[in-house]
């Protein structure tokens, strides 16, 4: 599938603000499934400085500073994305889950190295014994690594509900793991802590998830949301998407920006302003999808 994706983020100061740095992850990053076909990020009012880069994850980051007075910061990022489905392989149903986790600290071959990182704790995940046994369930003994965290990944959608009211990002995990409730980045970041805390290697994941309105009623722009999910690392094969605020293995309806170890890795905009006294700010994020062409009608006969 291909979508274009809009994601605007407005901030309104009530006095003037001097100075701003900023961090943004808006651009969609290239991955095996994923094909980048444009990006263009626009920023209001033009900054004094600007870099775009790869981070540390091998993320498209922008960095900028304003260094003139101004009171609202407009930041937009119009990308346009070609998403293809996964369909996860029969065999990746062995090995064990155990034997994946011994995998990660015995091989040193730069994909295992690489993977291991993620199997640590990070600033907003943390590892706990009570995470160890909330998933242990779905962790039986020999059990392959592919079923267990579907399971696990089933049993958090189905155990926890969706609540915007409850949970900050700032909310700790054990928080969430006691309450069942929160937004997809604490899902996202329990089931990391469950995977962690049995030795296996799971990354945050940023991006959007392409909605779908009723029947009969139309889209709504600008109504989309900025998702998270997580990925786990499977050795000799690579990494595949978990969703357990749906209960789905993400395929074409999911749209990467960025990973990392947590969300603190890749928000999607992050800064540090002087002055500005309060502040309001406005998010306005969709995700349209681009139907191919209608087939020519065919002539009909004389």
């Amino acid at each position: 599938m291909r979508y274009k994706v809009a994601h605007i983020t407005r901030y309104f100061y009530s006095d003037k603000v001097p100075l701003c740095h900023n961090v943004v992850h808006l651009k969609p990053r290239e991955t095996p499934r994923q094909s980048l076909i444009s990006s263009v990020l626009s920023i209001v009012p033009n900054p004094e400085s600007r870099d775009d880069r790869a981070d540390f994850f091998g993320n498209p980051v922008t960095w900028f500073s304003l260094q003139e007075p101004h009171t609202s910061l407009e930041i937009i990022a119009r990308s346009e994305v070609q998403v293809r489905p996964f369909q996860p392989p029969t065999a990746l149903w062995q090995p064990a889950w155990e034997q994946v986790a011994a995998t990660l600290i015995q091989r040193r071959d730069p994909d295992l190295l690489d993977a291991r990182q993620y199997s640590f704790e990070s600033t907003y995940i943390t590892l706990a014994p009570e995470l160890r046994d909330y998933a242990l369930p779905s962790f039986q003994p020999g059990r392959p690594l592919l079923e267990a965290v579907t399971e696990l990944t089933n049993r958090i959608y189905q155990e926890f509900k969706f609540d915007s009211d409850v949970t900050t990002i700032g909310t700790p995990v054990l928080e969430v793991l006691e309450h069942r409730h929160g937004v997809c980045q604490d899902f996202a970041h329990l089931q990391i802590g469950c995977l962690r805390s049995l030795g296996l290697a799971a990354r945050y994941v940023s991006g959007y998830l392409v909605t779908k309105p009723p029947p009969g009623r139309p889209r709504l722009v600008g109504a989309d949301t900025s998702h998270a999910w997580l990925s786990c690392f499977f050795p000799d094969f690579g990494w595949i998407d978990f969703d357990p605020t749906n209960g789905v293995i993400p395929s074409a309806e999911h749209v990467t920006v960025a990973w990392g170890r947590d969300y603190d890795d890749v928000s999607p905009v992050r800064g540090v302003v002087v002055g500005g006294h309060r502040h309001t700010l406005a998010v306005s994020v969709d995700v349209e999808p681009i139907m191919p062409p209608a087939p020519p009608a065919k002539a009909k006969a004389p």
